[in-house]
């Protein structure tokens, strides 16, 4: 009996392993490469529950897109310049058989990566001039194309050779070395500097312009209201001497005497001492009275 118990267990325990060993579940976010005594046989990328050969293993890899950011490195421009890049690359397993044949792991495809990343940088931007990658107008950038070209060239090298898609390659940053920072800088200001001296030149144009244009008005506006001005000025006058003339018509003798009284009003005051003669025009009203004024 006891020996039955244990055959018992063992086959229950040998039927679980089986069981075990024979299937495995799959989730979306990743692939199986089933092999034979270490021999890649064929690759699972379905989800869901699959079956094997209790004697085949199952290694499975992430199916998402990694980023992979090696150190900084320095490079040379076509017009012997030094640049420091900061890039990162964008990649997946395409291909578990040739990765696992090429490879092995994550970490040693990273390492074919940066080659591969570094030595094409290195062409691309050694066919560049420093200007044409560090510029303040980004429509004269030309990194954008650079990196496209060099991204497609990455993945074609990558799958091919190690079984690995390269989504992307792009530059997180531009840097200069320290040595030439100050020189760069320098230039920069003096640009702006040259910029900054046309803007104000043409603003200066442009404001004399609108004073010159203000200054024309003002005068045109000017001239036009004293002529105005004089035009209604003799009108009045000629009115004026019209009334006058009128009047005087009317009554002349009412009109000398009024126009003495105010002449009287004017330069004869509490204060004033007058000379004249017995026969001066100014006193015959005040001699004669209504006979003086006619």
């Amino acid at each position: 009996m006891p020996n039955r118990k244990y055959v018992a267990v063992a086959l229950i325990l040998a039927a679980v392993v089986l069981v075990w060993r024979t299937f495995f579940a799959l989730s979306e976010t990743e692939f199986a490469l089933i092999t034979r005594f270490g021999r890649p046989l064929y690759t699972v990328t379905d989800p869901g529950l699959h079956a094997k050969w209790a004697f085949e293993s199952a290694t499975f890899f992430d199916r998402r897109l990694r980023i992979y950011s090696p150190r900084p490195s320095e490079f040379l421009t076509r017009d012997k310049k030094n640049i420091v890049v900061d890039s990162y690359v964008a990649w997946r397993i395409q291909d578990p058989n040739r990765f696992v044949q090429s490879v092995g792991d994550p970490a040693a495809a990273e390492m074919r990566l940066h080659d591969i990343v570094w030595s094409g940088l290195s062409a691309a931007l050694g066919s560049h001039d420093l200007d044409a990658l560090v510029t303040p107008d980004p429509a004269r950038a030309e990194t954008s194309g650079l990196m496209d070209g060099l991204a497609a060239l990455t993945d074609r090298t990558a799958l091919a050779q190690y079984g690995i898609q390269v989504a992307d390659v792009r530059i997180r940053r531009l840097n200069l070395p320290e040595q030439n920072k100050q020189s760069v800088y320098a230039r920069m200001r003096a640009e702006r500097e040259r910029i900054a001296r046309q803007y104000r030149a043409e603003g200066e144009e442009q404001a004399l312009g609108i004073r010159a244009d203000a200054d024309r008005q003002k005068a045109e506006i000017l001239s036009a209201a004293y002529k105005e001005a004089e035009k209604i000025r003799g009108q009045g006058d000629a009115e004026s001497t019209r009334i006058y003339g009128q009047a005087y018509s009317r009554n002349p003798q009412f009109y000398k005497l009024l126009r003495t009284l105010e002449a009287y009003k004017k330069v004869l005051d509490d204060k004033t001492t007058a000379i004249l003669s017995s026969d001066s025009e100014l006193l015959k009203i005040l001699t004669h009275g209504e006979a003086g004024a006619r």
